[in-house]
């Protein structure tokens, strides 16, 4: 599923619930649902600055492929964790860096969230492409 097709399937889903109550207890819940993050992973390295709550986030690569994995100490931001995860994770450098971050109008969320978790939604979708960045620039050399 490319970026695009995962953020018409947020889209989709989003379209199911009639009022913004209804949505961030959807996103609550997918925050629910983030894998186990490490404890020991919780390092000033990984954290990520500029969000109201504590937010962590880490990068491997595998196989050509950046996989993502983080955690926030607040459930809402958890959730947005979670759709970052489902449009960006398992994807190739070069994939995220031409694909656009369409889902924060599609949805609403440049809209519906309180200035300071949009400030922090927008330090990890910054971090997530300044990696990706990275990623292709030492693909290109190799």
């Amino acid at each position: 599923m490319s970026i695009g097709q995962a953020q018409a399937e947020l889209r989709d889903e989003f379209s199911m619930f009639d009022n913004w109550m209804d949505r961030y207890q959807y996103i609550i819940d997918m925050g629910r649902q983030l894998p186990d993050y490490p404890e020991a992973d919780k390092a000033a390295a990984y954290k990520i600055e500029g969000c109201q709550s504590n937010v962590w986030l880490r990068s491997t690569q595998e196989a050509g492929r950046l996989r993502f994995q983080a955690t926030s100490d607040a459930a809402i931001v958890s959730g947005l964790i979670a759709i970052l995860m489902r449009i960006y994770d398992d994807r190739e450098p070069r994939e995220i860096l031409e694909g656009e971050p369409q889902f924060l109008t599609e949805l609403g969320l440049d809209q519906h969230l309180s200035p300071t978790r949009s400030n922090g939604l927008h330090a990890m979708i910054e971090r997530i492409y300044g990696i990706a960045r990275e990623a292709h620039a030492n693909q290109q050399l190799h």
